[in-house]
């Protein structure tokens, strides 16, 4: 006997006819021809759902896979698809939700009564004003037809007219049946397309022509029918799903992220465009699942902090029920692998390739130069002296530990450094190793004592093997004990003042101020390796705080420190010491560097 796993299988794509457009947000016909810009012009300023933080890094989109048995003749129950629109709009603000996608087969039969009643259970979203998109399954229209069939009961109840009052809708096809939309997360703009069960090529021209007229967005594609997975959630493309990748999606690297229902079980898989991006491909589906998949839903947090989409499966019908039965509580959450997972995306590299991150440009020395700035060195050219673009006259000379070469000049930069070069050192301490930079013995600043504050910034990047032979290496420091400063707390071996990477990856600000007889220190977090960082140690006369790219930290000591003891002698740059020994090099690239003898807002630093 054939299952009915092997009949959806065997779906294939039914005959192609040409559409013609719908100007966005209009449910009037354009005359265009189908796929050209002129019949996808650019809306207006888009939004996400009422109170959405458009800015948040972290948004959500909520994806409410086929509810088909929940309308099925005189078989369903809307209670379940009520109380997850509800979940959805109630909890909007904590997940920022911006959107919410319906896969298809919103009902069973495709019948009049059926989506008149699954109509009524979206008027919740209508209501409170939650942006959303619903899609025609093969079980909402006639399955034997493409999306150029006509008049249907599922136009009447989810075409063009009931889409196109809110501030998301873009568009749709002529026919109704296929609609985009627009909204704001994360501080730019986002295409979602809804796709008929079987699209006509005439309807893949026009979607081509909406990433035309949208050219630096990029675009989640969400359709009925495009992957099926095995049992282990390994997804494969099926033969409409394979017709879609190749007439659209592989040559269209807007779309990162497809999300399909049908088929179960659910899966996924990545597979790579013709510009050698990722596309993530998602398939989702739980009819099957106890009491028709109990209106179970996807949550697609997006974190761009983090570079990552977590995504979450739940019933929110079940999850409000104050008593459950057996089966109800064995389907709550779904947290297997393949329901509940992670996807990695660097967003800024996956879109670079139609919406590149702009380089920001070199800046000159004079625009860096502040009021009150005693040295400042950048590393943009190479030679044997380092000039302080200051003006003060504290220029750097090289030292080698070794007597070898292991310092070199280089292109890489932190992107808001304000010379795109840097400088790498390759030191160590088993043996001591590497090569540094260091004042003169009469330079200006190796006297100054900045009893009124100070700010000390650096740009740096440590390589991937940086754990080991590098523990306490020496970003910034100054030769002198504090025991030659008559500093006798703690340990008077100590340098007077040292900017160092301890054994955990972690900075420490560690100085002998004027005003106790120990030592104060910063501490920073794990600097995460073969990254760039901006570091800035402000100190405002009386107490001293560490930043990360302009993010304040933790261990900063509330306790008094005033001014920087000194015995006259050099900085160095990129060696640290002990008991006037240096011990070893740096590891790692070393960008600009700047001492200001005040202390300056984050607004000031080299990286704003």
């Amino acid at each position: 006997m054939t299952s009915r796993r092997e009949l959806l299988l065997g779906v294939g794509a039914l005959g192609a006819g040409a559409a013609t457009l719908a100007v966005p947000g209009t449910a009037s016909a354009a005359t265009a021809v189908p796929g050209t810009a002129s019949a996808v012009p650019v809306v207006g300023a888009v939004s996400g759902a009422a109170g959405a933080r458009g800015d948040d890094p972290r948004f959500s989109l909520a994806v409410i896979p086929d509810t088909q048995y929940l309308f099925d003749a005189d078989r369903g129950d809307p209670a379940p698809l009520e109380a997850t629109l509800k979940y959805i709009v109630d909890h909007s603000g904590e997940h920022n939700t911006v959107f919410a996608a319906h896969l298809g087969d919103v009902v069973e039969n495709a019948a009049a009564a059926e989506l008149v009643a699954a109509g009524k259970v979206f008027r919740e979203f209508d209501r409170r004003g939650m942006p959303y998109s619903v899609l025609a399954g093969n079980h909402d229209i006639d399955s034997r037809t493409d999306d150029t069939r006509g008049p249907s009961p599922y136009l009447e109840v989810f075409g063009t007219a009931r889409f196109q009052k809110m501030a998301t809708f873009g568009g749709a096809t002529s026919g109704g049946y296929n609609t985009y939309h627009r909204f704001r997360a994360a501080g730019r703009d986002w295409l979602v397309f809804a796709l008929d069960w079987r699209v006509s090529a005439g309807t893949v021209a026009w979607v081509k022509g909406v990433l035309r007229a949208h050219p630096r967005t990029p675009a989640i594609l969400t359709t009925h029918d495009l992957a099926h997975a095995d049992e282990a959630g390994t997804a494969t493309l099926s033969e409409h799903g394979q017709r879609l990748w190749d007439t659209l999606i592989r040559d269209n690297d807007q779309i990162f992220l497809t999300l399909n229902g049908h088929y179960w079980p659910p899966g996924r898989t990545t597979l790579r465009n013709a510009a050698g991006n990722d596309v993530h491909v998602h398939v989702t589906n739980y009819q099957d699942r106890f009491y028709g998949g109990s209106a179970t839903i996807r949550m697609y947090h997006f974190d761009l902090a983090r570079a990552t989409i977590d995504v979450e499966t739940f019933s929110p019908w079940l999850l409000g029920q104050k008593t459950r039965d057996a089966l109800g509580r064995a389907e709550v959450e779904l947290t297997d692998p393949v329901n509940r997972f992670s996807v990695p995306i660097d967003f800024a590299a996956r879109f670079a390739g139609f919406d590149p991150v702009p380089v920001r440009v070199p800046r000159p020395a004079s625009h860096l130069v502040l009021p009150g700035t005693v040295a400042y060195w950048r590393f943009d050219a190479a030679g044997d002296r380092v000039e302080d673009r200051s003006g003060a006259g504290n220029h750097l000379t090289r030292v080698s530990l070794d007597g070898s070469e292991s310092l070199r000049w280089t292109a890489e930069h932190h992107p808001d450094q304000p010379t795109h070069g840097s400088v790498f050192l390759a030191g160590g301490k088993r043996p001591a190793r590497g090569s540094y930079l260091r004042t003169a013995e009469d330079a200006p600043l190796n006297a100054m004592t900045f009893t009124k504050g100070y700010t000390v910034e650096a740009f740096l990047k440590l390589p991937a093997d940086a754990r080991g032979d590098h523990a306490w290496m020496g970003v910034l420091s100054r030769l002198g004990r504090g025991g030659d400063a008559g500093r006798t707390g703690d340990d008077p071996a100590e340098p007077v003042a040292a900017l160092a990477i301890s054994d955990g990856l972690a900075l420490q600000w560690a100085v002998w101020p004027l005003n106790r007889d120990g030592i104060a220190t910063n501490w920073g977090h794990e600097l995460r390796p073969e990254r760039w960082f901006h570091v800035a140690v402000v100190n405002n006369g009386r107490t001293t705080t560490m930043y990360v790219d302009g993010a304040k930290l933790l261990r900063n000591p509330s306790t008094p420190s005033i001014g920087l003891s000194t015995v006259g002698r050099p900085w160095l740059i990129g060696a640290g010491t002990y008991d006037n020994v240096v011990e070893q090099g740096f590891y790692g690239w070393i960008g600009d560097v700047r001492i200001v003898d005040r202390a300056l807002p984050v607004g000031s630093f080299m990286n704003a």
